[in-house]
């Protein structure tokens, strides 16, 4: 009893707003889904973007950003009239980030204004979204003292900002609004968002969160929790976060986040560790967390090094950490990604507590791999690919001739049908696997011109593709669903919950 995926970041979604949204697009997506027979939709983290644009160097580790929110549902819920709006441009297929935030702020600030002048009517449910998430009012400040600053990084603020998050005695009077309208925007975001979560709910659709192992050094996560990560005295990392040199880079990846101090964080019972996964099981009903190997070792690389070559493997407490976890939070769903080469005792501690792991079936097809060779069981998810793979369109094209007539012949005589994309995704569905997930890239057959991610490399197109509308992916979903069918995924609409991992 299995069950299908479809990997599709929020960003990527069509909206005539310059980039997908929290709107009417994204529930004909889970429409789409469900007609499909696809019952998780996996998503990228939609927390407020940092450097490069990137999902996985947040501003918070929580918070939503802004840029999702969904102007038609401004509109139908009367915080815009629909002759205040105007579409972005034409549709684009790639996300212009800049350009898309500043168009969307003047609607958020009308629709902010009217909440002002018309408080009463959301006073009760916005002071409620409020107690429920005291975080907020902290995140605010963060950004709104950030701007302040010219958006530098927290450590180069004016010292009176810096440290407002320790002492707390620096009048903000004069920031009072901007503060409310950051607040504003996550009592909208969270509305939206649970609008749509109960939506995919309730048409028999999961969402699986995807949360990174590490957070950004320009986060409100840093700014407010700095005694639990390797910093200076003016709050510079000591040492930063990577990869040693691997499949994806010969430098290794440098990815500039601070460490963290585990020995802080296991004295005050892991708080912080709790509190950020307690908070994404509310928003999320699956949790993905990123590189999970770093809990159980993880690539110190000293913050002086320009690359990742240089570092040293830290052993971290994960059977602890672990262990007091599903003490606190016994219902969390978690799935882990486990990718690449680890020595045994990373798989040892995802055993121990249960976890899915996952395996990329583009590995497996190709003879030049030295990790592509595991087994097909149950307790396990499989990929054509993930965010930072190439399509299987882009990466067969790249293959020699010798593979790829290798890769046919195999594919042929498993009775696949279609071109080599469509059998790729065949092959995939076919695992034993208790659940295969699938990029909407793939899906569509698209080359590496709509791949999201490229590791090590930062900026333009990363994180950019976006579909311009549904015509083409309805009509592949259809296919899809004859696969899924035939691949005897949906059989039974109970099957192959992915549950608490105890």
């Amino acid at each position: 009893m299995r069950k299908t995926g479809i990997l599709m970041a929020i960003s990527s979604l069509p909206s005539s707003y310059g980039i997908g949204d929290l709107g009417p697009t994204a529930f004909s997506f889970v429409d789409y889904l469900v007609k499909a027979k696809i019952k998780i939709w996996q998503i990228l983290p939609f927390n407020g973007l940092g450097y490069g644009n990137s999902p996985y160097q947040t501003l918070s580790s929580i918070a939503g950003d802004e840029i999702f929110i969904s102007i038609d549902n401004l509109v139908e819920d009367g915080f815009l009239s629909l002759s205040d709006i105007s579409y972005f441009k034409e549709e684009a297929t790639q996300v212009a980030y800049d350009e898309v935030r500043l168009f969307k702020t003047k609607y958020l600030r009308k629709a902010f204004t009217h909440f002002v002048e018309n408080y009463k009517l959301y006073e009760k449910e916005y002071l409620a979204f409020l107690n429920d998430n005291h975080w907020v009012y902290d995140y605010s400040v963060f950004l709104t003292l950030k701007e302040a600053n010219n958006r530098l990084c927290w450590t180069d603020w004016v010292p009176e900002h810096r440290e407002w998050i320790v002492n707390r005695d620096l009048d903000l009077s004069n920031y009072d609004e901007d503060i409310k309208y950051n607040q504003f925007l996550q009592f909208i975001f969270f509305s939206q968002w649970y609008r749509l979560k109960n939506y995919a709910n309730s048409n028999g659709v999961e969402i699986m969160g995807d949360i990174p192992y590490y957070v950004g050094i320009d986060s409100l996560d840093v700014w407010a929790n700095r005694q639990y990560f390797l910093l200076d005295d003016e709050g510079n990392p000591t040492h930063v976060a990577g990869v040693p040199p691997d499949y994806f880079s010969r430098q290794g990846q440098r990815w500039g986040n601070p460490i963290y101090d585990w020995d802080a964080i296991a004295k005050d019972d892991y708080c912080f560790w709790v509190n950020r996964l307690e908070m994404n099981m509310k928003i999320f009903d699956i949790i993905r967390i990123d590189h999970f190997r770093a809990f159980d070792t993880y690539w110190k690389i000293p913050a002086s090094s320009s690359t990742a070559v240089t570092g040293e493997w830290i052993e971290a407490p994960g059977h602890k950490f672990f262990k007091h976890l599903f003490k606190r939070l016994p219902n969390i769903r978690l799935v882990v990604e486990d990718l690449g080469d680890m020595r045994p005792e990373v798989f040892e501690l995802r055993d121990a507590y249960k976890f899915t792991g996952m395996k990329i079936k583009q590995f497996t097809l190709d003879p030049s791999e030295t990790n592509n060779d595991f087994k097909d069981k149950e307790n396990l998810i499989v990929y054509t690919g993930t965010h930072d793979n190439q399509t299987i369109a882009g990466w067969y094209l790249e293959k020699d001739a010798d593979v790829q007539e290798e890769v046919k012949e195999y594919l042929d005589g498993q009775g696949y049908e279609g071109d080599i994309v469509d059998q790729v995704v065949q092959y995939t569905l076919a695992s034993t696997a208790k659940l295969a997930i699938i990029p909407v890239q793939d899906i569509l057959g698209l080359d590496d011109s709509a791949r999201m991610n490229v590791p090590g490399t930062i900026g333009s197109p990363n994180w950019e593709w976006k579909l311009a509308d549904y015509e083409v992916l309805e009509k592949k979903l259809m296919q899809f669903r004859h696969w899924v069918i035939e691949s005897r995924r949906c059989e039974d609409e109970s099957c192959c919950n992915i549950s608490p991992n105890k």
